[in-house]
């Protein structure tokens, strides 16, 4: 992705009372919405140093790099800020499996319910066991 220069771009973003801002990955080609996760200003900078998605998990209480565990990597092409400055926006190719692998449940995107007739129903196929995912 390049240098980050100076840190004054990250002032611009609206971070909540936590530190952190909602990011949503999408995918470059297809379009496809990945997944959602949530980024502080470290994660922010170190996805602008590496060109690959670095995200805040909440669950673990540390930077997680996608795909540290799986290898499902996230190359990251762009970084887009929306009109209130709170939301940010990766524009992604999904890495270590063709197709790509964003969920933890070995689906290609984490949105695979749909509402339908009063229910959630699975839609998207699971394309790898999670249990042959995560070491």
């Amino acid at each position: 992705m390049g240098d980050s220069l100076s840190e004054g771009w990250l002032d611009d973003i609206r971070w909540d009372a936590n530190g952190l801002v909602p990011v949503i990955a999408q995918e470059l080609g297809s379009h496809d919405v990945l997944m959602f996760a949530f980024m502080n200003r470290e994660a922010l900078a170190l996805t602008v140093e590496k060109g690959e998605a670095v995200y805040w998990s909440r669950s673990r209480n540390r930077l997680w790099h996608k795909g540290e565990e799986s290898g499902h990597l996230q190359k990251v092409h762009e970084i887009r800020l929306d009109c209130d400055n709170d939301v940010v926006l990766l524009k992604v190719t999904q890495l270590g499996h063709e197709p790509g692998i964003a969920c933890h449940t070995g689906r290609h995107s984490c949105f695979f319910k749909l509402y339908k007739e009063g229910t959630w129903q699975a839609i998207d196929p699971i394309l790898k066991d999670p249990e042959h995912i995560y070491k």
